[in-house]
């Protein structure tokens, strides 16, 4: 890659086309899953080298839960082996682990998984990879403002303590707002993904599979990135 290009401080990927990748092999549709965390392990190697800061990943929505349930349940199965095999890499390469979403009904062998994973990734610095799991952008919205309602009454805050950047830290995670939002496999639509964070984010849509959306496949959406003029509402000089 050009090091010269623009690199997203915060990037967004919404990991879509798992199962469509696989039956389109004649495969099961959990062996696109399964063949996705080979693609973002290989991912992320790439981004923390080439200096992407923050990397939010979509894996898994609150309305995912209405699948199928034996899909579910591989789901979660696999959450756990790769968090506590596949993702183990990323302690030596010193990746910080954090996750977005609401922990119920995740099952409590998820639960000790992640939070084992956050545990030992807490002191590493060199990106942080926040996992949207069990997340949905409504759900963060309502919890969001119940933990503020509650310190207000608490007498903890006032209406002036109340601003964007205060909402922004009470998030479930305080993370910087998202530059680039990716959506894999072609669908012109973000489902609920972090849409505050998201406000002036740019978007690309690949065509691509996420299982196929290689390091090459990144390489193309940066240069992308890196061709449009964000204005933040301003005025295009």
């Amino acid at each position: 890659m050009n090091l010269e290009l623009q690199i997203p401080n915060h990037i967004g990927i919404i990991m879509d086309g798992n199962g469509r990748w696989a039956q389109e092999k004649g495969m099961p549709r959990t062996m696109g899953h399964k063949s996705a965390i080979k693609t973002l392990k290989e991912l992320c190697l790439h981004m923390a080298d080439v200096g992407v800061h923050y990397v939010s990943l979509y894996a898994f929505s609150t309305e995912n839960f209405k699948r199928e349930k034996s899909e579910v349940d591989f789901l979660m199965d696999l959450f756990i082996s790769s968090f506590q095999k596949e993702f183990q890499f990323l302690i030596e390469k010193d990746v910080r682990v954090c996750f977005s979403g609401r922990r119920e009904p995740l099952p409590e062998k998820v639960l000790q998984a992640m939070d084992k994973i956050v545990e030992d990734t807490k002191n590493n610095q060199k990106f942080t990879l926040n996992i949207c799991l069990n997340y949905g952008s409504h759900a963060e919205i309502v919890d969001t403002t119940r933990k503020i309602c509650e310190k207000y009454h608490k007498g903890e805050i006032s209406l002036e303590d109340i601003t964007e950047e205060y909402i922004q830290k009470n998030l479930y995670q305080d993370l910087p707002p998202l530059d680039f939002v990716i959506r894999t496999s072609g669908e012109l639509r973000i489902s609920n993904f972090m849409l505050y964070q998201a406000s002036y984010a740019e978007f690309y849509f690949p065509k691509v599979y996420f299982p196929d959306f290689t390091v090459e496949e990144f390489d193309k959406a940066i240069v992308e990135y890196h061709k449009r003029n964000r204005r933040f509402g301003g005025i295009q000089k």
